[in-house]
Parts: structure tokens; sequence; C-alpha cells
């Protein structure tokens, strides 16, 4: 099935470019100038990744993440002009996915797109390649589905922290590195910086918080490890 990318940018060239190199790998696009009519667009469903400039009219990327992720684990890669840490962050700490600084070029965001797809279509892998039910400390990860559950309710993980999850609960008590989170959780993408996996954990852990569990601990100078509790 083809994949449906919805383009927010209050910048005509960079949709129309955008667009037009999406379109010609195979992609349908939809485009939006702001953030409500990004948001308008996403009540009809069907978008499978959302490509969101931080600076929008109307409502602000950031907001329409924060809007998003109340309702919707879909995909979010960010876009921005302003390349400063903090706002690479804050971008992720809302539920982004990946964040790219303007200018770049349409290759590199057709790489991110395909990545971020890659992390997300295990259902299309043949039985055999998918990955079973990971359970560790009451938490149940099902691949197939996209879902985590801890003691059977619901914890919404974006597919990229999913990952990062399940990476660590596959070998309890193995501290992996940053780089090895890198290798396992992105094994598609070689786009992902080590701050960018701090970020991920930090929102990871502050899901499992509100049910009562921190499924992660940090082994300094090292790395990660799931929480033996």
């Amino acid at each position: 099935m083809t994949k449906h990318i919805l383009i927010v940018d209050d910048e005509t060239r960079i949709r129309d470019v955008v667009s037009y190199a999406l379109q010609k790998e195979g992609y349908r696009v939809t485009a939006a100038s702001d953030g409500r009519a990004a948001l308008d667009a996403l009540e009809g469903g069907g978008v499978d990744l959302v490509v969101l400039d931080v600076m929008l009219p109307e409502i602000d990327g950031l907001e329409v993440c924060r809007r998003i992720r109340a309702r919707s684990r879909i995909p979010i890669l960010f876009l921005s002009a302003r390349g400063e840490e903090i706002d690479r962050i804050l971008g992720l700490e809302l539920g982004g996915d990946d964040y790219l600084t303007k200018p770049f070029s349409p290759r590199e965001l057709i790489a991110r797109a395909r990545a971020i797809f890659r992390r997300t279509d295990e259902p299309d892998r043949a039985p055999e390649e998918r990955a079973a039910v990971l359970r560790f400390r009451g938490i149940e990860i099902n691949p197939e589905r996209h879902e985590v559950r801890y003691e059977g309710r619901v914890v919404p993980l974006t597919p990229t922290e999913l990952g990062i999850l399940g990476a660590l609960i596959e070998r309890p008590g193995v501290v992996l590195s940053r780089a090895q989170l890198m290798q396992r959780a992105y094994r598609y993408d070689n786009l992902i910086t080590e701050r960018t996996i701090d970020t991920h954990i930090r929102r990871i852990r502050a899901k499992f918080r509100e049910a009562g569990l921190d499924p992660i601990a940090t082994v300094h100078g090292v790395g990660y490890k799931a929480a033996e509790g």
C-alpha cells in the first residue's frame, strides 16, 4: 500500500520541492501551510507520516505535535530552520521521531522517511522474520501490533520509543551503550545521534513513571539496561 505523507510548512517552495521529491519516490503526499490546516488534514485519517515544520502560523509545530500525541502515535519528522540543540531536544521530548534542520536536501528527507517506515513496518515482514512478543516485569511488547502494555494497560510509546525499549528488554541485565542502541533500535538509519537516544529514554521513563514503573536503568559512563527491580 502506498504510504501517505503529510507535509506541513508555511514556505510554498519547500512544500513544492518536498512534495515533488516524495511523489517521485512513489509516496502519496498531502500539503498544509499552517498548523490548523495540518490538524484538519489529519482528521480524515490515513496519514502514515507527518513532516512538520516547527515555525508555523496559526498553531506552531510543537503544539501540533502535542495535539497529535494526545491521540495518536503516528510518526513525526520535525523540520526547522533553527538548529540549536534545545530545539531538537524539545521536539523529540514532545514525541517527535526524528529532526531535520533546514536547509536540507530532498534526498536526505527521503532517507529519513524510509528509515522511519522501516522501523514501523514490522507487520509487513514475512511471518518467520517477525519478532516475538517480548515480556519483562509486567511489560508486554507486541511488535506486530506496535503495542506496549504494562500490567494490561496500554503505554503509548512511539515506534522509535518501542524500538529502544524492545532492544533493552530483549537482553535483560545486559548493558547496551548508546551506539549499540542506535544499531539495534535504528537498524536502517545511520542518521541518529547519541543525544537523540538520551531524549527518547527520558520520554520512555516518563510514560512508564505514570504507571508506577521505571523500566530502564542508567549505567553511568556505559549506557542503559532493562531495570530488573
